[in-house]
């Protein structure tokens, strides 16, 4: 292998400083052709590193509702066989990173404006890195869950019982139910906010006011008070109450077996084109609903069945009563 010294001569020209290396053609004329092709790859070895540089790239977002989840992963690619590393600066504390995929993940707390965070992507020695950015977490507005229904105020001694509000978050959290005022026979489900039971005879008498809540772990929703009377067995039900019975469906309208059966709504009003009121039935083992509290009067019925998929019958026969 050919190693000549170097000779390097240093001159000024109109100023500017010139320097140039001998050919070594003359110091190695055997082997020119090889000591020149060393010499070229020593020159260009500085824009070789520059190319094996990793790249990085994404646009995260720089503002989020409190209680929100919040992340950005940003999109980078380094030489063919390297490995990528991740690094952050200024990490958000509520947040969690990925030194492996660079993922930013977290649910956005505390309302701050949490700033000079670097995300930076490394592939050996090499290092590229993100413009700094921030992230603003916004209060959560002040909106309460909203719950909406009316439990059946007569409930009948053996028959089953089951009332669920209509409940929704306008934050979209997940609600958690809670109740004031339950009877000793039914029973609460703090999921769903269903209350359910089956009064006995020593249950007869009159339980109010109940009370059911829900609650996104920052703002309450609250039902309105209703109360629940339990009549003794062969006492006349009070003039404005009603009581719709029907036969729970057994087939599909393909005439397949129905196995996904969820419970049924109960459209109701005072004309017969006008059906404007209705009553989710969240229990599909019923066979009969009490309606009170009925203005004195003509009302019409008609009921469909719904399975768990949420698909809803066509509705029933619309039937009517007078209430006196």
């Amino acid at each position: 292998m050919c190693l000549p010294p170097l000779a390097i001569q240093i001159g000024f020209l109109h100023g500017v400083v010139m320097m140039s290396i001998f050919s070594m053609a003359a110091v190695c004329p055997r082997q020119a052709a090889l000591c020149a092709l060393l010499l070229a790859s020593s020159l260009s070895s500085p824009l070789a590193s520059a190319a094996t540089a990793p790249t990085i790239s994404g646009k995260p977002a720089t503002s989020i509702v409190e209680t929100r989840e919040y992340e950005f992963k940003p999109s980078a690619s380094g030489p063919a066989g390297s490995k990528l590393t991740f690094s952050i600066t200024s990490k958000p504390w509520w947040a969690s990173f990925s030194a492996a995929t660079g993922l930013l993940s977290g649910t956005a707390m505390h309302t701050a404006t949490f700033s000079g965070i670097v995300i930076c992507v490394s592939a050996g020695t090499a290092r590229k890195c993100l413009p700094a950015f921030g992230v603003k977490v916004l209060p959560l507005p002040d909106t309460p869950p909203v719950l909406s229904g009316k439990g059946a105020a007569i409930a009948t001694v053996g028959k089953a019982y089951s009332f669920q509000p209509t409940a929704r978050d306008p934050n979209g959290r997940k609600l958690t139910f809670g109740i004031w005022g339950k009877p000793a026979w039914l029973n609460f489900d703090k999921t769903t906010g269903r209350l359910y039971g089956t009064p006995t005879a020593a249950a007869v008498g009159k339980y109010g006011p109940i009370g059911i809540t829900a609650s996104d772990g920052y703002y309450q929703g609250t039902l309105p008070a209703f109360a629940i009377t339990v009549p003794s067995q062969g006492a006349e039900l009070p003039p404005s109450a009603v009581t719709i019975a029907w036969t729970p469906p057994t087939e599909n309208t393909n005439g397949s077996v129905l196995t996904n059966l969820a419970g049924y709504h109960l459209y109701y009003g005072t004309t017969q084109s006008n059906l404007t009121k209705v009553v989710d039935i969240t229990n599909p083992g019923l066979a009969a609903y009490v309606l009170s509290d009925l203005s004195s009067g003509t009302w019409y019925f008609a009921l469909t069945s719904v399975n768990t998929a949420g698909v809803e019958s066509t509705r029933s026969t619309v039937i009517s009563t007078v209430v006196q």
